[in-house]
């Protein structure tokens, strides 16, 4: 929320934490999850993520640490909101690479590999974005925990900034 602030025009109200079988969760416009652990949604949540990204909601997840767990687990479980669609990585000609910053590639920092963001899509549009990198840990931590793995911070904040901007303007 502060990188967002910080680097744009638009207002950011408040951050607050949501279930995702709660009503709140459709008051926000765009929720962000993250950690480092295999996880499973239930059907109550399922149901409610499926109705709430099909009605304009967006998601961003970003796994912790570059701990594999966790993205593993967001791809497994986003591919199943969505009757045939399945997340899958997002082409570098898409706009969410230059909603903000104009970002041709993003290398990763310990492999001779670019970094990819994934994403989960509705009816053509992207609903839901996935960094399996440590994004979060590059942008709001500097990268200490990733212990020069994954994204750097400077391409952290700027795939996070671009993130948040698309999210919040489509």
């Amino acid at each position: 929320m502060r990188l967002v602030s910080r680097a744009s025009t638009l207002k950011i109200q408040e951050e607050r934490k949501v279930n995702l079988t709660d009503a709140e969760l459709f008051e926000t416009p765009f929720v962000f999850m993250n950690g480092h652990n295999d996880f499973v949604l239930t059907e109550a949540q399922l149901e409610n993520v499926r109705k709430y990204l099909s009605h304009g909601g967006f998601f961003f997840g970003s796994g912790c640490c570059t701990n594999p767990n966790f993205p593993k687990a967001w791809r497994r479980e986003f591919s199943r909101i969505f009757a045939g669609e399945k997340v899958k990585a997002i082409p570098y000609d898409h706009l969410i690479y230059r909603s903000f910053y104009k970002i041709e590639r993003v290398r990763c920092l310990n492999e001779a590999r670019d970094i990819q963001l994934e994403g989960l899509f509705y009816q053509g549009n992207l609903v839901a974005v996935m960094c399996e990198d440590g994004l979060c840990c590059a942008f709001s931590a500097s990268n200490s925990c990733n212990e020069g793995k994954g994204v750097s911070p400077d391409d952290g904040q700027k795939l996070t900034l671009n993130i948040a901007v698309y999210a919040l303007t489509h």
